[in-house]
Parts: C-alpha cells; sequence; structure tokens
C-alpha cells in the first residue's frame, strides 16, 4: 500500500486565502489519471504549518471524497506537541485514510529518548498505521537510524519518510529494521538512488507536476530496469532541484499554476509568491521535463 510514487500533494487556495475545492478535487483526478500511488494530505507540501486544525480535518476530508477509494490517502497528523500529534490522529481514525505520517517535532529539539517517546505514545493511541518522518532542514531535528529500529518493534509503526538525502542510512536503517519495514524517500534529488538501494518508494514533492513521470521512474526501479529509470528521471534533475530554489511549497505552487493543474497559486504568509527571478528557473526546469 505505501510503495511506489506518493505525492506529497499541495492544498490549493484562492486569492481569498480559503481552499480552492474545485482545484483539489482537478489534482486528485490527475493522480487517478497519471498512476501516483498514494495521496498524502496536509504535509509540509499542503501547508500544514499555516492551516488552522478544522481546515486540516477538512482538506483530508476533501481529499477522500474526491479519491473514493481508488487511490489511498494518507493524512498528515504531526506535531511538536505529542497531545496536539494524538488528537490530529484521533479526529482522521474514522474517515478512512489508510495512515497517518508523523514528522519529528519541530522547534523544541527533543532528544532520541524524548522523540522515541513521542512517537510510542502517539502510536499507542490509535490502530492507524504510522510512517515516521524525519526532515531535520525543516525541524531542526534528526531521528537516527537506532531511534527509527526501536520504533520500528512497535506494531503500527510500519514505516519512515526520510528527507536527509543521506542515501548512507539506507543501508543503515534496512540493516536495522528488517526488510518489512517501509522506507520512503523524502527527497525528490536522491529518490531513485533510494529506491535502486532497496528503498519502497517516494513521498514526493515533483510528482505534485509530474506524475506519470515519477510513477514510471518507480515502476522501473522496482522492475530492475535502473539504467532505463536514470534515462527519465534525467529529465526531472533540474526540476527536483529547482521546486526548491525557495522554500517548499513555493516553488510547485507556482508550477502548478503555470501548468494549469490549479487555479491560483496563492500561499499563506508567512510563504510568498516565487519571486520573478527564481519563476524563470522554474520555467527552465518544466522545459527541461517536458512538461511544457
Amino acid at each position: 500500500m505505501f510503495t511506489g510514487s506518493i505525492v506529497a500533494i499541495i492544498t490549493p487556495m484562492t486569492n481569498d486565502g480559503n481552499i480552492d475545492k474545485v482545484s483539489l478535487k482537478k489534482l486528485v483526478n490527475y493522480h487517478l489519471k497519471s498512476g501516483t500511488s498514494g495521496i498524502v494530505a496536509v504535509g509540509t507540501t499542503g501547508e500544514s504549518a499555516t492551516l488552522d486544525h478544522h481546515e486540516h480535518i477538512e482538506v483530508i476530508k476533501l481529499v477522500l471524497e474526491y479519491a473514493d477509494g481508488r487511490i489511498p490517502v494518507i493524512a498528515g497528523t504531526g506535531a511538536n506537541s505529542t497531545t496536539e500529534a494524538i488528537n490530529l490522529t484521533k479526529q482522521v481514525e474514522n474517515l478512512g485514510v489508510k495512515g497517518c505520517l508523523t514528522v519529528t517535532p519541530y522547534y523544541n529539539k527533543p532528544t532520541q529518548e524524548g522523540l522515541y517517546q513521542h512517537f510510542k505514545v502517539i502510536a499507542e493511541n490509535t490502530e492507524l498505521p504510522q510512517i515516521l518522518y524525519n526532515v531535520p532542514g525543516r525541524t531542526g531535528c534528526d531521528m537516527k537510524p537506532d531511534t527509527v529500529a526501536r520504533l520500528a518493534s512497535i506494531k503500527n509503526i510500519v514505516g519512515l519518510k526520510d528527507a536527509t538525502g543521506d542515501l548512507s542510512r539506507v543501508y543503515t536503517t534496512r540493516r536495522l529494521v528488517g526488510d518489512d519495514f517501509i522506507l520512503l524517500s523524502g527527497d525528490d534529488v536522491t529518490f531513485l538512488e533510494f529506491l535502486l538501494l532497496g528503498g519502497n518508494g517516494v513521498i514526493s514533492v515533483t510528482a505534485n507536476i509530474a506524475a506519470a513521470q515519477m510513477a514510471n521512474i518507480c515502476q522501473l526501479a522496482f522492475d530492475g530496469k535502473g539504467e532505463q529509470a536514470r534515462r527519465l528521471n534525467d529529465d526531472l534533475v533540474s526540476l527536483h532541484n529547482h521546486l526548491f530554489i525557495e522554500s517548499n511549497p513555493i516553488p510547485v505552487k507556482w508550477a502548478c499554476q503555470r501548468l494549469g493543474l490549479i487555479a491560483e497559486g496563492k500561499l499563506r504568509l508567512p510563504m510568498t509568491v516565487l519571486t520573478e527571478n527564481s519563476q524563470s528557473i522554474v520555467e527552465k526546469a518544466l522545459k527541461l521535463a517536458k512538461l511544457i
């Protein structure tokens, strides 16, 4: 269920800052047609940090409604407060999501023991499968492979999204957690090598705008066709890099609007619109990816 190209879907917004339901439905249908393996709703790319709790749950419900059981939906339910993370998890338990993506606590910088206790308590308060999310570049907190291994012994902690970009961790973590634990890349730049080293999939920003290409690359990698996968991925390398030329999801939202996937590229403060200089760079990457 949690394999292949899983999109970290954006949350489209209207110019007045409300959730753009029409564009969100259009995005879900785009992924259904493109072979995307799953959707993460309200992760980092979905601007979870600027949505209030009501909106957070509303977006998850909308994605589930539009997906209508045709593609697995994973809910972003992380928080830097353990109590808040449990509360969000409880709110999605009976909605139909297939699991939760739970980020390491940001800002308060817990110890490795604090991380272990945080995720352990969340898992003990739900039956939903839990995917750990390690993204130290955003959170200032790095969950080490030994801690992941401790958590992997908990029944409903089933996987890890690793956004460190450190490919040595694929081998190290796999050796510690065994073959049944799911390892997902959270770094589009290195995701293909991650898969070829034994990873199970990617939770991708690039898949927002190159969904079919990302799905095809994953399938080629799984089929042992690494060279074909590399050739296809070569077209996306510039895109993988330049979708982070400014803070995610600023560039990918602009690109979604540029490609007509959403009506507006609106973001909420403190995120601001992609600068003109960066727009020309992302535009060039879109051309190299043969998307325009």
